[in-house]
């Protein structure tokens, strides 16, 4: 399974002034990307399908703003012991959850580069056979709580992957900004754009300047993406994202937004394109 420990970031105390800070930021975002206008926000939590107290402190915090969340789950992870538990531990947020698919087993297969699931290492016919056998046991698992949507770890995959994806009815991808290759025309790119968790800033210091920064650039965009990891959260992590859902509720110009309406929302905007 991926690492857990909580970046440089969250080793520290939380700064006195974050409201402030929040505050300031999101007025700053906004103030970059011009015009006035309301920037949609989505949140996705990946490496889901252990229960456990770090998954149940994330879903206590969205539940307590009624914030929806994407919860990208592995499934080679789940049981039907441990969907069940998902199921009891979520049972408070219901409509709030977009549980979707995170690659298969979260295994690396590329022998050179980054890190990759569905990645140009792997022929074809292995890529569609895990991309189904995920798929086929979420769904049989979970039943129309399950989402196609598709989430690869590491935010990384192939053309190839793609073209499956487009082919077997996924409605939304969901990997980082500017990842290559681009979606295929008719396959909704959720991308996420600030990174809570897994950041690499060697210092708190930095790593706050790096957060400030990625926010701004990502409500300047339009769209904000908020990439979540609960098992790299601590509870000075849990402090700040609750702080953060917080401010975007209070500042008025954030509107959160649920995975599933964002794909549908471009589905249609392309679909209108086309014609």
């Amino acid at each position: 399974m991926p690492a857990t420990t909580p970046s440089a970031l969250w080793r520290a105390p939380l700064p006195p002034d974050l409201d402030a800070r929040l505050a300031r930021w999101l007025a700053d975002g906004l103030a970059a990307a011009g015009a006035p206008r309301r920037v949609a926000v989505f949140c996705r939590a990946d490496d889901v399908g252990v229960p456990g107290r770090s998954f149940e402190r994330l879903v206590e915090i969205f539940e307590r703003h009624r914030a929806p969340l994407g919860l990208a789950v592995v499934p080679a992870w789940l049981t039907a012991a441990r969907w069940a538990k998902l199921e009891t531990l979520t049972r408070g947020g219901a409509g709030l959850w977009c549980w979707h698919q995170h690659g298969w087993r979260h295994c690396n297969h590329e022998t050179a580069g980054k890190k990759q699931e569905f990645g140009p290492a792997r022929p074809p016919a292995r890529l569609a056979a895990d991309l189904r056998r995920g798929r086929e046991r979420l769904e049989a698992l979970m039943g129309p709580t399950f989402f196609p949507a598709f989430t690869p770890p590491w935010n990384r995959c192939s053309a190839e992957a793609l073209a499956l994806l487009q082919h077997s009815g996924y409605r939304a991808v969901s990997r980082s900004a500017g990842s290559r290759p681009p979606a295929p025309p008719g396959l909704p790119e959720l991308a996420v754009n600030l990174d809570l968790h897994t950041r690499r800033e060697p210092t708190a210091e930095s790593a706050w300047q790096g957060l400030r920064d990625d926010l701004q650039a990502a409500i300047a965009t339009g769209r904000c993406g908020i990439m979540i990891h609960h098992r790299r959260m601590n509870a000075a992590a849990a402090a700040f994202l609750d702080a953060l859902l917080t401010a975007l509720a209070a500042h008025g110009g954030f509107d959160l937004v649920a995975m599933p309406e964002l794909a549908e929302s471009d589905r249609r905007s392309h679909n209108g394109r086309a014609r």
